[in-house]
C-alpha cells in the first residue's frame, strides 16, 4: 500500500515539474501577434487564392501590418476584394493606399480550330501541363493554347472557360478577379494580366509565337510575323519586337487601334470598343439635285 502511495506521489511531482516546465516555457518563447493581423484578415475576402503574392489572406494580412508598422502599404494589393476592401484595410491601419487600376486575365492566343488545324492526335493525360511535357501539341504550333483547360480548373471563381466551338478559353470580365491563378496553371504561359482599360477596352497582340514568320504562319493563320508594321506605326511607342514577337505595353498604349489596322495577320485584337458606323446610302434622290432639275424643266 505503501509502494503505491509513493508511486501515486511521485507521479504527481513530475506532473507538477512538467507542468511548471510547460508553463514558463510557453511565456519565455511565446509569439505575440499584433491583434491588428487578425482584424485585417477578417476584412479580406478569405479565398487564399495567392493572387496578392503571400500564402493565403493570414500570410498577407501579417504582411501589410508589418508594412504599416515601416511607414508604407503601397505595393500591397488584394485582387479579389479590389479597391474597397483595401480601403477598407487601409481605414484600419491608419495608411493611406494608392488608387490601383483593376487587372483581369487575357488569353494571348487566337488559334482556334479553324485557324491552327490539327497534325496530330495526343493520347495521354488530358491536362495542359502533360500535353506540354510530351511536345508541341496537336498543332504544329509549339507556343499556342493546348485547350485543355488547366486554366479552368485553376480558377476559383468561375471566371474562364473553354469554348467548345473554337478550343480556346475565354474570360468572363465580370467574375475575373485577376488572382493569377490561371496565369500560374498555364504552362505555356499564354495567359496575363493586363489592366482592365477605360470601359473595359483593351487593345493587345493575341500571340505569343516566337518563330519566325514563315513558320509562324504556316502553323496558324493569324499568328504574329515580327513585321514590326505596328511597331513603326503606333505614335506613342508602345510596341516593341522581339524575339520576332509584338508586345504592347499597357502603360503607355493609348488606345488609338492604328496598329490593329496595319497587322496583316489581324494578330492584333481590341475588345469591348463600340462597332464602327456604317453609313447606309439611301435610295431617295438628293432633294437639293431635285431642285435643280426642276428649275431646269421650268426653264
Amino acid at each position: 500500500m505503501n509502494l503505491i502511495f509513493i508511486a501515486v506521489i511521485a507521479l504527481g511531482a513530475i506532473g507538477l515539474v512538467a507542468a511548471v516546465v510547460l508553463y514558463v516555457c510557453s511565456k519565455k518563447f511565446a509569439v505575440k501577434e499584433d491583434p491588428r493581423v487578425s482584424q485585417v484578415a477578417e476584412v479580406l475576402p478569405q479565398a487564399n487564392c495567392g493572387g496578392c503574392g503571400f500564402p493565403g489572406c493570414a500570410g498577407f494580412a501579417d504582411a501589410i501590418v508589418k508594412g504599416a508598422d515601416n511607414g508604407s502599404i503601397d505595393g500591397f494589393f488584394c485582387p479579389v476584394g479590389g479597391q474597397e476592401v483595401m480601403g477598407k484595410v487601409a481605414d484600419l491601419l491608419g495608411m493611406a493606399v494608392a488608387n490601383t487600376e483593376p487587372m483581369v486575365a487575357v488569353v494571348r492566343c487566337n488559334g482556334t480550330c479553324a485557324n491552327r488545324p490539327k497534325i496530330a492526335e495526343y493520347s495521354g493525360l488530358r491536362t495542359c501541363t502533360a500535353m506540354h511535357a510530351c511536345g508541341a501539341g496537336e498543332t504544329a504550333c509549339g507556343f499556342g493554347c493546348l485547350g485543355c483547360g488547366d486554366c479552368v480548373a485553376a480558377c476559383q471563381f468561375g471566371a474562364i472557360y473553354i469554348n467548345e466551338e473554337t478550343g480556346i478559353p475565354e474570360v468572363d470580365e465580370d467574375k475575373c478577379t485577376s488572382c493569377g491563378a490561371c496565369v500560374k496553371a498555364c504552362p505555356r504561359h499564354i495567359i496575363e494580366l493586363r489592366k482592365k482599360g477605360p470601359k473595359g477596352r483593351r487593345v493587345y497582340v493575341s500571340c505569343v509565337n516566337k518563330d519566325k514568320g514563315p513558320v509562324a504562319m504556316k502553323a496558324c493563320k493569324v499568328a504574329c510575323i515580327g513585321c514590326g508594321k505596328c511597331e513603326k506605326e503606333c505614335p506613342f511607342g508602345a510596341i516593341t519586337i522581339e524575339n520576332n514577337l509584338s508586345y504592347i505595353d499597357p502603360n503607355k498604349c493609348r488606345l488609338c487601334r492604328k496598329c490593329e489596322k496595319i497587322c496583316p495577320t489581324h494578330a492584333i485584337v481590341a475588345v469591348n470598343f463600340p462597332a464602327p458606323k456604317v453609313q447606309v446610302e439611301s435610295d431617295k434622290p438628293d432633294a437639293g439635285a431635285a431642285n435643280v432639275e426642276q428649275v431646269k424643266t421650268e426653264a
